[in-house]
């Protein structure tokens, strides 16, 4: 079995196997999909992430779990985006000068093994000089995403409620300027 996990830009072809993943990584952290807002960016990456500032990745293994998606080239086994905040969803805070992630899931097989951290790095690394911050919100049944914004470097700065959701809001600094 392979793990060796690689990224590479999203393409329209990783379409079906990017929205399963959404779900089922939700489902697995105890998140209802369907409860998640704005979600309708996974049905349209290329409108939503790619024609603007933003980005979108997938990160490909050859081989994992049978039950990991499966794309043209491999298994989609991690995911995740960023928009400038100022184009963001309606629901969110908005921070001159940042960007914020989005959609950022690992397989659950594929959980534990440093892919999370992968992504975030690949994210971070491909977000432009001319952003001084990153933005991330997760919920705080999310035990695992908020280990990793903290041990990333990210503050936490705000909570709120969505529904029967306690958000957790995140920043960290990227440049001075």
């Amino acid at each position: 079995m392979t793990t060796a996990l690689r990224f590479r830009r999203y393409d329209p072809r990783d379409q079906s196997a990017v929205v399963e993943l959404h779900e089922w990584a939700m489902r697995e952290a105890g998140t209802d999909p369907a409860d998640i807002p704005g979600t309708e960016d996974v049905r349209h990456i290329e409108a939503t992430y790619l024609d603007g500032d933003g980005e979108f990745v997938v990160g490909i293994v050859d081989s994992l779990d049978p039950s990991v998606p499966e794309t043209f080239d491999g298994q989609v086994a991690a995911m995740g985006g960023f928009l400038p905040n100022e184009s963001g969803h309606d629901d969110e805070r908005t921070v001159p000068g940042s960007v914020e992630l989005h959609r950022m899931r690992v397989a659950p097989p594929a959980q534990g093994q440093g892919f999370g951290r992968a992504l975030l790095a690949e994210l971070e690394g491909r977000v432009d000089d001319s952003y001084e911050r990153l933005l991330a919100t997760t919920a705080q049944r999310q035990r695992r995403a908020l280990a990793l914004y903290a041990d990333a470097g990210y503050d936490e700065v705000e909570r709120s409620e969505h529904g029967e959701y306690e958000l957790i809001h995140f920043e960290k600094q990227m440049r001075e300027h």
